[in-house]
């Protein structure tokens, strides 16, 4: 999609294929299946590493040499001169490669034979090979062109091939384009969850750095770069831990019924592309900033040396609106600073392959927001009055992440093999007296996370129908917490002392996931494509789990202009370990911090059954429909809160929950004109505190073990919508987001909502050129243009204490300077 959340790239791929209806073979069906036998062997062989590509390759008949002449491109080579030479030098035959660079000399005798192949403005190639009495020999030539090497073009190629490891049959794919991007009030300069705003499906939590929710679920979204999955961080105010759509050339939102290479987080993958110095040379240096104190300098440059191309940006962020303010009008202590920076370097190796690094960098100072009126609990130190709109509490966010990738991409074969590491913590200071006197405790709160990995993964296509894909990955992490937490003596739940003493914990913690996966990509017919998977994952840590996961998906194209899809997944998803909770409680009984309920089982696994269905109409050329629906069933349902004084999530389980939910999405592309619509309704019910009972109230337990609720993020409708309208060298933008409100109360059969809100967002952006500076760029945003402060959150719920608002109406501008 162009101009927001995108609708599937399998509509394209169904279109092409059905465009070749009346070029196929309609026996291919009866024949593939004849070939099973041979399809399942291959890709056992496959699995095990033991068989290389090439042997399954058919040999001409006997008395036969053939082959194909290519260039370092690996594109034909027509017209190439070629020859078959005896072992003494003589010439036995003469050819010349057709159109796509084919050639074949007929009547061969046994023997061993040179073949050279020779044309204009490329080197001589040669390759020797022997027939044989009973067949024939293969022998593909590549001539080296005498001009220098196409490095974008042979990077794009690769680029393609490392994409075909990953197929997306059957789930529900929203493409948003760094164009798109740019489009959006605000552009570059919005935050990755801003963005990710635009696909149907996913609401707001927190309105500035905060979370998102992918189908009415908390957490359970994996983000990668190019691909390569990235450990989880932690962080709480960035979402991705710190991934910034200025680096984007495309970002993809994958929900549904996934295929089996993706796993463990699955409510929404979103896959990142990277910008690519090889495909759009140059960059810019800007200025961005605004209302609440903004400003926002940032830069991005790429290019090409040779076979090297890189790519690189950073931006730096200062303002007094960080988090979602505790206030309708305005925040009051919610200043931020952040820094962001990112790198991508890549070195053709040759033809078929190359290495690839990736380096990102987040690091995130914020006040925690404060809201007035509230009224101390305890007396510290004989104070027993404090103005809430004073305390000083702060959090300090860091992400470091690095991945190395080598890619090898033959004809038929394409492998690639990733490392990846991500270092990360977070620091939490209380304010040591008003943390006391509002909540009991005052806890310095320390938690960091190592994080580690390959991913292993490769596909093979067997015939024209059919292609097998595999995948291995591992990765284990470290985390450990420290905390110092000031509480006060208490007797039956009664203070006794007014002198707070200290507690100290520290918890170290490691574990492993373990993942392999198997899938069978079958054309059974030239517009019905399906695609079946088997996937095993294991889970290391506080509970050793595992479970063998099947996945079955569709895609049909009955018409040129229509594609439906469908889909069966079965999924497995361990709790993050950088957020669950490792404490003990029993050192906090007769304390102001002491629990309600001690109870305390360890968290476990979700695992739940997804279908997944829908279907993409083109209207007209440029005017595409979307409709899907899903439902979820789930057992250990996996829910997070902010339970604490520290501004980190805690984890926990629901015994049962399920999901359902309908999303209509619309996308226009009119020349100079796009415009996008997104609508769904959903629901998110659940029963039964499971795990974690320690952070509950006994009143809340009771009620949820015996009714389902509402999950603290469901949200029964959600909207989003944009236009962008380019006139000359000016473009025009306006967004939208609507919702009918997050649940505000438990202990009700019906659980309230806070009011529903709308957000209109204005852009507007203008290149120019200034004589012998070169080009400009300007842009004026409207953030919330009628003002609309809307509540998010109440303070109410299950694991949400604190109260959120929308963020105030904000007027801001930005100049680049592009190179």
């Amino acid at each position: 999609m162009h101009a927001g959340g995108g609708i599937s790239r399998d509509f394209r791929a169904a279109r092409h294929a059905s465009q070749d209806w009346s070029r196929r073979d309609w026996l291919a069906p009866a024949r593939a299946l004849a070939r099973r036998t041979r399809t399942i062997a291959v890709t056992v062989a496959f699995l095990l590493g033991t068989v290389e590509p090439s042997a399954v390759l058919a040999a001409p008949p006997a008395g036969t040499v053939a082959g194909i002449a290519k260039d370092a491109l690996e594109r034909p080579v027509p017209g190439a001169q070629m020859r078959l030479e005896s072992g003494d030098g003589q010439v036995v035959g003469r050819t010349t490669a057709d159109d796509q660079g084919r050639f074949e000399f007929t009547g061969v005798e046994p023997g061993t034979y040179a073949v050279v192949g020779e044309k204009e403005g490329f080197e001589t190639s040669t390759s020797v090979v022997t027939v044989s009495e009973s067949a024939g020999a293969t022998a593909d030539l590549t001539l080296a062109s005498k001009q220098p090497l196409d490095v974008a073009v042979l990077a794009k190629r690769l680029e393609e091939a490392r994409m075909s490891i990953q197929p997306r049959i059957g789930a529900s794919t929203y493409d948003i384009t760094s164009q798109a991007v740019q489009n959006q009030p605000g552009g570059q300069n919005n935050g990755l969850n801003q963005v990710l705003l635009q696909a149907p499906g996913v609401n707001q939590d927190s309105s500035s750095q905060g979370s998102i929710h992918v189908r009415n679920e908390h957490a359970n979204v994996q983000y990668r770069v190019n691909g390569v999955i990235l450990p989880e961080g932690v962080s709480l105010f960035s979402t991705g831990t710190g991934l910034s759509p200025r680096f984007a050339s495309s970002i993809d939102l994958i929900t549904g019924a996934l295929p089996a290479e993706y796993g463990l987080r699955t409510s929404g993958i979103v896959d990142i592309q990277t910008k690519n110095g090889a495909f759009d040379p140059g960059g810019y240096v800007g200025m961005y900033g605004g209302s609440f104190s903004w400003l926002q300098p940032s830069f991005e440059y790429g290019g090409s040396q040779g076979r090297l191309n890189y790519y690189g940006t950073g931006s730096y962020l200062q303002n007094g609106i960080g988090i979602s303010p505790a206030t309708p009008n305005g925040p009051i202590h919610d200043d931020t600073r952040q820094g962001f920076g990112f790198g991508y370097l890549e070195y053709v190796l040759n033809s078929t392959s190359k290495v690839s690094a990736i380096f990102g960098t987040f690091v995130g100072h914020f006040q925690i927001p404060n809201a007035p009126g509230a009224t101390p609990v305890f007396t510290v130190n004989g104070i027993s009055d404090f103005d809430s709109t004073k305390v000083n509490e702060n959090q300090l966010e860091q992400n470091y992440y690095a991945v190395l990738s080598y890619l090898k991409a033959e004809q038929d074969f394409t492998f690639r093999l990733s490392t990846f590491l991500r270092y990360s913590n977070l620091r939490f200071s209380p304010d040591p007296l008003a943390d006391l006197m509002f909540n009991g405790i005052a806890q310095q709160y320390f938690r960091s996370n190592t994080a580690g990995g390959v991913q292993a993964e490769g596909s093979y296509k067997l015939t024209d129908t059919n292609t097998v894909r595999a995948g291995l990955i591992i990765s284990a992490e470290g985390t450990g917490l420290q905390t110092t937490s000031s509480v006060l003596p208490t007797q039956d739940g009664v203070q006794t002392s007014d002198t707070p003493f200290n507690i100290f914990q520290s918890t170290p913690k490691i574990g492993s996931t373990y993942s392999v996966y198997a899938q069978d990509e079958w054309r059974i017919l030239p517009n019905l494509t399906i695609n079946g998977g088997l996937r095993f994952d294991a889970y290391l840590a506080y509970r050793d789990e595992w479970q063998i996961s099947p996945r079955l998906a569709a895609t049909w194209t009955p018409f040129p202009t229509t594609t439906v899809h469908a889909g069966f997944a079965r999924y497995f998803t361990p709790p993050p370990l950088i957020f669950t909770p490792t404490s003990t409680f029993e050192r906090f009984v007769d304390t102001s911090a002491a629990p309600e309920v001690t109870k305390n089982a360890t968290i476990k696994a979700e695992r739940a059954y997804y279908l997944d269905a829908g279907v993409i109409q083109q209207i007209i050329p440029g005017l595409k429909v979307g409709v899907d629906g899903y439902y979820k069933w789930a057992t250990n349902l996996l829910d997070d809160g902010q339970f604490g004084a520290p501004i980190v999530l805690t984890p926990f389980n629901y015994k049962q929950g399920y999901n359902w939910g309908v999303e209509i999405t619309t996308s226009l592309n009119l020349g100079g004109f796009t415009a996008y619509g997104n609508l769904a309704l959903a629901q998110q019910q659940a029963k039964r505190v499971e795990t974690a009972q320690s952070l509950f109230s006994q009143d809340d337990l009771n009620f949820i073990y015996d009714h389902y609720i509402h999950t603290d993020h469901s949200q029964f409708l959600t909207a989003s919508a944009g236009v962008s309208y380019l006139w000359k060298q000016t473009r025009f933008s306006v967004d939208m987001l609507a919702g009918s409100g997050l649940r505000a109360t438990v202990n009700t059969p019906n659980d309230s909502t806070v009011p529903a809100y709308q957000q209109v967002n204005l852009g507007i952006t203008q290149q120019f050129k200034l004589g012998p500076l070169g080009g400009f760029e300007a842009r004026f945003d409207i953030i919330n243009v009628a003002n609309n402060n809307y509540l998010i959150r109440n303070g109410t719920g299950i694991g949400v204490f604190t109260t959120q608002f929308g963020p105030p109406r904000g007027f801001f501008a930005g100049l680049k300077k592009i190179f």
